[in-house]
């Protein structure tokens, strides 16, 4: 018998958190994009365990991993790959990229000009790469979780929109609190240390197919027809004129990423049904990076979550 969704995220939250201190519901928003078959958008300074947490996931769930460091001169076939001739047979093979790997860890990708973000638009969406008119296909596993730092850092490009619209998910990752740094600096006071994961008995899934088995399982999660309603109202209620505050609101494809991450949410809390509460609880990171402010409202220091939190009160909920 195959574990459920709640167990299988349950043993890796446990495995995570022997390496991970606190960042609960980061966690929890990860493994939401890992078992709706999505990307996830991690946003945060340097230093707050985003990269960490990316490679423990692919060591616990088993899985290939890749890491691309997104730097200005990065081109887009040092991501994707390149035909390359071969003298010996006088002809053109493909060198796979970094890029073709079950989790791939976009490490600062805001660090790299639009020209190779949209390299990996086509891989994100489509699951494949197209190189000289020759079409290659992805893991069936295959997650991007790209680490950005915020874009008032110095040296760094705003992800073009129709690149935030391909990630499920933008994770906002903050400072610790006082506890969980004080146990930070423990744990390394101890003898632990981030480059040597190997030296933490860490339990892995015993095969990948039990993440495609969630996936599967996650389909099956029912949504009533209200539920269904109640996310279109949410998003449509980002577009103006009916949110003021906001220029450009989120796109049919938000309303697909809600429903898919209200499913996963009432599935990893042992459920087969959805409730306004799971689309509640995952309205922000849906939707954050998908809503554009008035630059009145962003000299008024509004964030997009505020928007968001009011669009979500004063929508009817289904009864």
């Amino acid at each position: 018998m195959e574990p459920s969704v709640q167990d299988v995220a349950d043993f890796i939250r446990r495995q995570l958190h022997l390496v991970i201190v606190g960042q609960d519901a980061i966690i929890d928003q990860i493994l939401i994009g890992l078992f709706a078959e999505g990307h996830v958008l991690l946003e945060g300074p340097p230093g707050t365990a985003k990269t960490l947490l990316v490679k423990t996931l692919a060591r616990v769930i088993g899985a290939d991993f890749n890491r691309i460091q997104f730097t200005p001169d990065l081109m887009p076939a040092d991501v994707t790959g390149t035909n390359v001739y071969n003298t010996a047979t006088g002809l053109f093979t493909f060198r796979r990229g970094p890029v073709f790997t079950d989790l791939l860890l976009a490490d600062e990708i805001n660090r790299t000009p639009p020209k190779t973000q949209a390299a990996l638009l086509e891989a994100m969406e489509e699951r494949q790469v197209t190189v000289d008119g020759e079409t290659h296909r992805m893991s069936p596993l295959f997650m991007v979780l790209a680490t950005q730092n915020p874009i008032e850092y110095e040296g760094t490009y705003p992800l073009p929109e129709a690149q935030l619209d391909r990630f499920l998910l933008k994770i906002i990752v903050d400072y610790p609190s006082l506890e969980e740094e004080l146990q930070v600096v423990s744990n390394w006071n101890l003898g632990f240390n981030a480059r040597r994961l190997d030296a933490v008995p860490l339990e892995c899934l015993t095969d990948l197919s039990v993440v495609l088995h969630c996936r599967a399982a996650v389909r099956d999660v029912t949504t009533e027809e209200g539920i269904r309603r109640y996310i279109v109202d949410i998003v449509r209620g980002t577009r103006p004129p009916a949110a003021l505050n906001l220029t450009w609101g989120a796109s049919p494809r938000a309303a697909v990423a809600l429903l898919l991450t209200a499913k996963v949410q009432a599935a990893m809390a042992g459920r087969t049904f959805v409730t306004p509460d799971d689309v509640k609880a995952i309205a922000a990171p849906a939707l954050r990076h998908r809503v554009v402010l008035r630059s009145e409202a962003q000299i008024d220091g509004i964030t997009p979550d505020e928007v968001i939190a009011e669009i979500v009160r004063r929508t009817p909920v289904p009864r």
